[in-house]
């Protein structure tokens, strides 16, 4: 029914299949989200079936958008950046950081405080010292040390310049929070030698640390409770038969 002036009647619905007749308003909505989603082309060659470029097939490469995949070449990278990660690790692990020893003899501990050397020549006197530097948190220098003695016993001259850049990294870098205290001089020439450095790179340094340790930390360790307590204990020891 229209009315006078040809229009349809107030409250007349429109017809079911939308404004101009066609699809549905959901279905017609659908459609043209489809319509705006291309799909992916393939890669240029490829044969019927093959994943092509925007998939995510066992054969996507680095252009992959997302990191779901088992791409080869990002494993490849991957095995490849943690190679020298492993090794260092494995090399850390080897450098000295205590040293297994007898428990030291009542002659050993008296003798230790006859000269700085007698103390250093001894597992068990490092051992020690380097309690007694804990307590001072100056342990750094017996570990910068322990680990220079370590590294001139390397004949393997890839294994000296990955130990010689972990020791660099720890005891010598600025950025370090175990940087020991050396002279402008000696890390200078320790820095230039870090280029190709050899098993004897840091001796001057080692020597340098080694004195500061002589004249500052030894005569406190003397007269600290940690070597007092340790030859009271074995003074009291009785004596076996």
């Amino acid at each position: 029914m229209r009315t006078a002036d040809g229009g349809e009647p107030a409250g007349a619905s429109p017809p079911a299949g939308g404004v101009d007749g066609g699809l549905p308003m959901g279905s017609e909505r659908m459609e043209m989200r489809k319509r705006q989603v291309p799909a992916a082309p393939d890669a240029p060659g490829a044969a019927p079936g093959q994943p092509g470029v925007g998939s995510r097939g066992s054969n996507a490469c680095c252009f992959c958008w997302c990191c779901c995949c088992s791409c080869s070449c990002l494993t490849v990278r991957n095995q490849e950046d943690q190679r020298p990660t492993i090794a260092s690790h494995e090399l850390r692990a080897d450098l000295p950081t205590w040293e297994e020893s007898p428990a030291p003899t009542l002659e050993e501990v008296n003798a230790w405080a006859q000269s700085f050397d007698k103390l250093m020549v001894t597992p068990a006197g490092r051992n020690a010292f380097r309690e007694f530097l804990r307590t001072e948190f100056s342990e750094e220098n017996m570990l910068f040390w322990m680990a220079c003695e370590e590294l001139k016993k390397e004949a393997n001259k890839n294994i000296i310049e990955e130990k010689a850049r972990i020791i660099y990294e720890d005891y010598i870098s600025i950025l370090s929070p175990k940087e020991v205290s050396l002279d402008s001089r000696v890390r200078e020439v320790i820095n230039r030698n870090m280029v190709e450095p050899s098993q004897h790179i840091f001796d001057d340094a080692q020597l340098q640390i080694y004195t500061l340790m002589h004249r500052d930390s030894y005569p406190r360790f003397m007269n600290s409770t940690v070597y007092k307590d340790l030859l009271q204990s074995l003074s009291e020891k009785p004596i076996e038969a």
